[in-house]
């Protein structure tokens, strides 16, 4: 019983990984190519998708919107 919660919160942990990596990945300044393959190695391959991502995965990220109109509270 314990080794299946283990599992389970495993999972969960890889799927909120797995989130925060296709975030990070169409928030960047690649190509729309390049963000449908990185999405596409992730969801298929999720353990080795976020291993590969985290050594070769793209670093720039978009800047938010600067207009203090859209960034309020």
């Amino acid at each position: 019983m314990q080794t299946t919660y283990f599992w389970i919160g495993l999972a969960v942990v890889l799927i909120l990984i797995d989130l925060w990596i296709i975030n990070s990945v169409w928030r960047s300044d690649n190509a729309s190519g390049s963000k449908v393959g990185w999405t596409a190695v992730v969801v298929l391959l999720p353990f080795l998708g976020a291993a590969i991502w985290a050594i070769a995965g793209p670093r720039g990220v978009t800047k938010g919107p600067s207009s203090p109109e859209h960034s309020k509270g």
